[in-house]
């Protein structure tokens, strides 16, 4: 059985080198990749049911794009490098989601981009990398 790793990407900088880092070891171990893109959503609103219509509608369209805009031409082009990779679009706090899907597709590894946010925002709250290194079910690389 060949491992998975699970790379996230969203389209930055930051993501184009964890992905390139990340296919380049998968590549390499005969490993498979899956791809995945989450779209930050908060449940923390109080919204009324024709919200609610729309906010889904809204989803849909976003997941959507995100796939055939963001994912699929990487994996495309992974695809013809001759890996075997998974797109998966998901919503939700970005770190909890990529530990989820790390369990859900028994991934031996999550790859995810450095931004080198310094701001009193990423000090407060805490980055995604920061998160991920702390609460990671699996091994997590950090690409610079």
């Amino acid at each position: 059985m060949s491992d998975t790793y699970l790379i996230a990407f969203d389209g930055s900088g930051a993501s184009h080198r964890a992905l390139t880092y990340g296919a380049d070891r998968a590549k390499a171990q005969g490993a498979s990749v899956v791809l995945a893109h989450v779209l930050e959503w908060s449940p923390y609103s109080f919204l009324s049911a024709e919200e609610v219509a729309e906010r889904h509608k809204r989803r849909e369209q976003e997941v959507g794009r995100a796939e055939s805009i963001i994912l699929n031409p990487m994996k495309e082009k992974l695809s013809a490098g001759g890996l075997r990779v998974e797109t998966v679009v998901r919503y939700g706090h970005i770190a909890e989601v990529l530990c989820d899907l790390a369990k859900e597709y028994h991934a031996s590894q999550i790859f995810v981009g450095r931004t080198g946010e310094k701001g009193l925002q990423a000090r407060l709250f805490g980055s995604v990398p920061a998160t991920l290194a702390q609460v990671s079910p699996v091994p997590c690389t950090i690409v610079p």
